[in-house]
């Protein structure tokens, strides 16, 4: 039974909500941040990433950093760019890119329904970047992005969604992505909190490290107020709750900065181990499941998994990014854990297979995977085993905003 909360959301004046609103705060490169800014000084990433109001290389400490996100929120505040909504809502959420469309609620969820796994995770988290982003909340008092959730959707959420989009969205826009962004505030919230209430369990799509931040900020908040009685803001973390039917799944691709020790015709020979390799080829994403595309010294090849399981695998053991893992990155190229190992990076499918090509190219990686899509039911059956996939399985789009509906603590 999953519990949602309306809020009183901090949300942009109408007429600034395409400038403020942003990307999430660790999608952009720096530079991407910082040219963002010097185009847009009414950008959220003002707050979310305020590092970049820094000199380039002056490497701010953590805590300026967060005083300078504290500082401009409540810039942001006073010239009226973001204001207070003076009653709690709910809010419907719709992005539309071309032909997708996906519409769900933005609300606040119990942190308490996080503990005891009503919200399912299906990746571990870093304690560095729950520990940025954990500081980075207690220090605006807010939480600045929504976790991004799916369900498994119900005729009556399916209705309750029919009938607000009916009604006049408080946002509609088109973002510079090329991104329609409406949304509906709901102020008659009953039927969406019962609603809710009747789902087993929802689960995360992408924040797992804003759901940790939550959960750590609530506990600092909590030891620090004598008065705590469970009801307190900081008990909540404000969520884009969407059903898995609406959602698009991209690849994650993955590059690599050496060969550790190989040589490309020794690499190639251990690769076929586990795959069948074809010739060059024009292709640069995958067609299927259990193929992998690889781009090494100015060429593609297509890698077929060609290992027999002796068991049934479970669904962790047969998704590709998995079997990348088990077969090539720990044995081959001696990479052990991927979120720690600094000789891998991630490449989120929006940036397309050009930037597997150029990263190659300009001698930033020796050599890029382009994945196959993990999908929505991959997903579930992870999650509901309470077991955990390997770290960027998954790359939705489009990517719910930042600074459109913050809840304050």
């Amino acid at each position: 039974m999953a519990i949602i909360k309306a809020f009183k959301a901090l949300r942009p004046a109408p007429d600034k909500a395409r400038q403020v609103s942003c990307v999430p705060y660790d999608v952009p490169y720096e530079r991407e941040v910082r040219a963002t800014i010097e185009r847009n000084p009414d950008s959220f990433l003002r707050v979310t990433r305020s590092e970049a109001e820094f000199p380039e290389g002056s490497h701010p400490d953590h805590d300026a950093v967060f005083e300078k996100a504290r500082q401009n929120l409540e810039q942001f505040i006073r010239d009226g760019i973001l204001v207070p909504d003076t009653e709690p809502a709910v809010y419907v959420y719709q992005l539309a890119a071309g032909e997708h469309t996906q519409t769900g609620l933005v609300a606040c969820c119990a942190i308490s329904d996080y503990d005891a796994g009503v919200i399912k995770k299906h990746e571990k988290t870093r304690p560095d970047k729950v520990s940025d982003r954990t500081g980075h909340m207690l220090a605006v008092g807010a939480q600045t992005g929504l976790i991004f959730l799916a369900f498994r959707n119900t005729r009556t959420i399916r209705n309750l969604i029919a009938d607000a989009v009916d009604e006049r969205p408080i946002y509609d826009f088109e973002c510079p992505e090329c991104v329609r962004q409406r949304v509906w505030r709901i102020t008659e919230t009953g039927p969406w909190i019962d609603a809710f209430f009747e789902l087993p369990a929802i689960y995360i799509a992408d924040g797992h490290h804003r759901a940790e931040s939550a959960k750590l900020a609530r506990d600092k908040m909590h030891e620090a107020n004598p008065n705590h009685t469970g009801q307190e803001e900081y008990n909540y973390v404000v969520a884009g709750i969407f059903p898995s039917e609406d959602l698009s799944i991209l690849p994650y691709n993955r590059v690599v900065k050496d060969l550790n020790g190989l040589s490309d015709e020794e690499f190639f020979e251990r690769v076929r181990d586990s795959f069948i390799v074809s010739d060059e080829t024009l292709e640069t994403m995958p067609d299927d499941r259990g193929e992998v595309c690889m781009y090494i010294g100015g060429l593609w090849y297509k890698l077929r998994f060609n290992v027999q399981f002796v068991r049934e695998p479970d669904a962790i053991e047969s998704l590709d990014v998995s079997i990348l893992q088990n077969y090539l990155l720990t044995p081959i190229l001696g990479i052990g854990d991927p979120r720690t190992e600094k000789r891998i990076a991630f490449v989120g499918g929006a940036r397309g297979t050009d930037e597997l090509v150029r990263m190659v190219d300009a001698g930033e990686a020796k050599l890029a995977f382009s994945m196959f899509p993990t999908t929505m039911e991959d997903l579930f059956a992870v999650s509901d085993m309470g077991e955990i996939m390997p770290p960027k399985s998954t790359w939705f789009e489009p990517k719910l905003k930042d600074g459109l509906l913050i809840h304050t603590l």
